[in-house]
Parts: structure tokens; sequence; C-alpha cells
């Protein structure tokens, strides 16, 4: 058994972070993130790392890729407005294949929008919001203990696929306190970056190589021998340096998209509630989700056949697992702290007759147990006339 703590969600991350490997932090303070910023200052030189506040949120995400391919896993911490402004070094990141990890404590918007409210408006920026064709790996936790455990798993990400990776966080879950017990070390699974003595025989090191079109290649430590390699944000050919040619390009680009896809069934994580014989879904996520679950427990009392489908990797969306689900109950309520967001997304897999209920708040705060129970209600009563 693990050792039980005490802790607040933004603290969580950051000490998850570290023991997830993270070695280096830049940031710049911003409500309500900058408790991840503190909690770094002040541990991180414990353990060797160093923490860094930069200027602003745009040298803050070019120092962790910078750091990373210096051979350190390396972190930053923002809400919305910082996270808008991250968007040109994410999509560096993207395309150098930098692994990183960038956290958002999502706050209400849109611009400088609710300070200290908790909001889930940044869903579809984690997935577009930087330019071109690319795929992204976005985790959002519920709960003090999880953030925990899953900011050293997308660190494993971040390592595993070379790519940056998301970390979505609200005001609500970072701002709370929570009891946990800590994992034990034998439960904690550490993706390290390879040595060059790992590399094989080649005598040059090709960091971009075509030959395993769809398969992940971590990253080396960047010593003093073949591991060094040129980096460039332009389309460029497996060595690293620029070649604009449509067949490097485009081979790239879909290298680039299919290492995840591809294996986004592998990648993609949920948790269900009361699935095996629900009628009517709720799909929620975040500290909403933890609404829903408090909705659906009442909804059973009332003989209502009522499940959760929770998704935790918000991208890439657990696609095989969800189309099932959509096609086996009659209706999906949708709670979102936005206008409806990841509603959108996952329509697209509903079967054309499923009914459909959003309940969505942008007012700055959590929607409430009542509110999902009210949706779930109103559904049912739409159903029942058919």
């Amino acid at each position: 058994m693990g050792e039980r703590v005490l802790m607040q969600g933004n603290e969580a991350c950051a000490l998850g972070a570290i023991k997830g490997g993270c070695r280096f932090y830049a940031g710049y303070p911003i409500t309500p993130s900058s408790e991840i910023a503190e909690t770094m200052a002040r541990e991180l030189p414990k353990v060797g790392g160093v923490f860094i506040q930069m200027e602003d949120e745009i040298a803050s995400a070019a120092a962790i890729i910078g750091a990373s391919l210096a051979g350190v896993k390396s972190m930053t911490a923002t809400s919305g407005p910082g996270f808008s402004l991250m968007q040109e070094a994410l999509g560096y990141a993207v395309m150098t294949e930098t692994p990183c990890v960038f956290v958002n404590v999502m706050r209400g918007g849109p611009s400088t929008g609710l300070p200290t409210q908790p909001a889930q408006g940044d869903i579809m920026q984690a997935r577009w919001g930087t330019h071109g064709d690319h795929e992204i790996i976005a985790v959002y936790p519920w709960s003090v203990g999880e953030t925990y455990r899953l900011i050293i798993k997308a660190f494993n990400y971040a390592e595993y696929y070379r790519t940056p990776v998301i970390f979505l966080m609200d005001e609500v879950l970072g701002h709370m306190r929570e009891t946990f017990e800590l994992p034990s070390e034998k439960e904690i699974k550490i993706v390290p970056r390879l040595t060059e003595s790992e590399l094989g025989e080649e005598e040059i090191y090709t960091p971009f190589s075509e030959q395993d079109f769809a398969e992940p290649t971590p990253t080396p430590l960047i010593e003093m021998g073949k591991a060094r390699f040129h980096v460039s944000g332009l389309v460029h050919d497996e060595s690293g340096f620029p070649q604009a040619s449509f067949e490097i390009s485009d081979k790239l680009v879909r290298r680039l998209s299919n290492k995840i896809r591809i294996h986004a069934d592998q990648i993609a994580m949920y948790e269900e509630y009361m699935t095996e014989d629900a009628e009517i879904l709720v799909v929620a996520y975040g500290s909403v989700a933890r609404s829903a679950i408090k909705a659906i427990k009442i909804a059973r009392q009332d003989k209502l056949k009522v499940g959760l489908f929770r998704p935790i990797t918000i991208w890439p969306v657990a696609t095989t697992r969800l189309k099932k689900l959509l096609s086996q109950v009659e209706g999906v309520v949708f709670a979102e702290m936005n206008l409806g967001q990841y509603a959108k997304e996952l329509l697209a897999l509903t079967k054309k007759n499923i009914r459909v209920k959003l309940v969505t708040k942008v007012g700055g705060r959590l929607i409430t147990p009542e509110e999902i129970l009210e949706g779930i209600n109103s559904l049912q009563a739409e159903i029942s006339e058919f």
C-alpha cells in the first residue's frame, strides 16, 4: 500500500510530473495554474532539476522544447490565454517530434475571460489550436489522485510517441484538495530516453526515418556522438534537413498523423459506469463527470437505465468503444462546461435515430448533478413519447 496524502490538484500535477521524470520547467504564472509553477520552483531543485520563470508563455513553450531536445524531460503549465500564445511552439514540437508536456488548467474565455472560474472551453483548441494537419494526445483527469497518476502517463506518451502531449485540467480540479494513495514504485512505469548504445549499429542516426511509417520512435539522449541530429520546423527528410519536395512532404505529414491515429485504440483511456444495461448514456469528462456520477445514481434510484462514459484521453477519441456504446442506447446526454464542443465531435459517431440532449454551461460555474439529472429526465420523456 502506498502512502496516503492530502494534496491540491495543481500540486499533484507538479509532483506527479517530477515522479514521471520531469527535470525542467519553464513557465509564466497565470490563474488558475500558478500553484503548479510554485510547486515546481520549490521541488525541482531538490531532485537536480531546473525551474525558470520566463518572460511570457511563448518563451516558456520554446524553452521546454529546447530542453527536451537537449535530453531533459520538460513541462510547462498555463491557462487559456497563455495556451493561445503557445500554439505556434506546440506546432513546432509536433513537426520536430519533440516530447514535452503542456498543461492547461482551463478557465472561462474567450480572451482573459473568467480568471478564477472553471470552464472546459479549450477542448477543440487542444485538438486544432495549432495550424496544419496533425494529431495530438490530450489527457484529462477527474480527481486529484488521477491527476498525479496520469501526468506520469502523459510523460510516457510524449516519450514513446515522440510528440507534445496536452494535459487538460480545469479550475475546480486544479484547486480542490483530496486524499489519495500514492502509487507504489512497482505500479509506476517510466519510459526512459534511449542511450546511444541502444540506437543500433548504423553510423548515422536518422530520427525521422520513413522505414517504420506508422511506428513510434522514442527520442534518444543527445550526447556527443551519432545521436546529434538536425531539427527544423520546415518539412524535412529523415535526417532532419529541410526538403520541399511533394513526396517527402506528403510522407512526413502522413507519418506524423499515423503514428498516433493508427495507435488510437492503444492510446485512448476511458472509464465506464453502469453502461451494461444503459438505455441513456451520459458523456462527461473532468470535473463535470463527478456531477454526472451523482446524477446517474439518483436516476438509477428512479429506475432509469443510465450509464456514464468518461473520456480520459480526450484526443484521440476512443472511437471503437464509443461507437459500440452509442449503437446500443436510445439517447445520449452530453454535459460540458462549454457550448457542446466535444458533443459536436462525437455526434458523427452516433446512429441517425438516437436522441441527444446537451447540458452546457459557460458562466464560470460547475454543472451540478441536478442539472444533469434534469437533462436525463427530459431525454427520457422524449424517448417515452415515441
